[in-house]
């Protein structure tokens, strides 16, 4: 492996769930054409994010960075918050 670290992954997404502490769900939606019939596809997953600062509200745009694994189902961390919910 070379010395420097590899790019980590970045998406933007909205944050769909506040309830926990230092937790936030992200939703990201992905749009992509369909291989064979050219349609525009558009897939939504859920990321479980580390809010330190529980910054973050429901309805927020935010931007999330992959991380090492803080939890069991945590793997990706808060950046910013993009734009707060109205």
């Amino acid at each position: 492996m070379s010395p420097e670290r590899k790019r980590r992954k970045v998406r933007h997404g909205v944050v769909v769930s506040a309830a926990g502490d230092k937790t936030c769900v992200v939703m990201v939606q992905e749009r992509k054409r369909h291989r064979m019939y050219g349609k525009m596809i558009t897939r939504s997953t859920k990321f479980h994010t580390h809010d330190e600062n529980n910054e973050s509200g429901v309805g927020d745009k935010v931007t999330i960075m992959e991380t090492r694994p803080v939890s069991k189902t945590k793997r990706w961390r808060l950046v910013k918050v993009v734009e707060k919910a109205k």
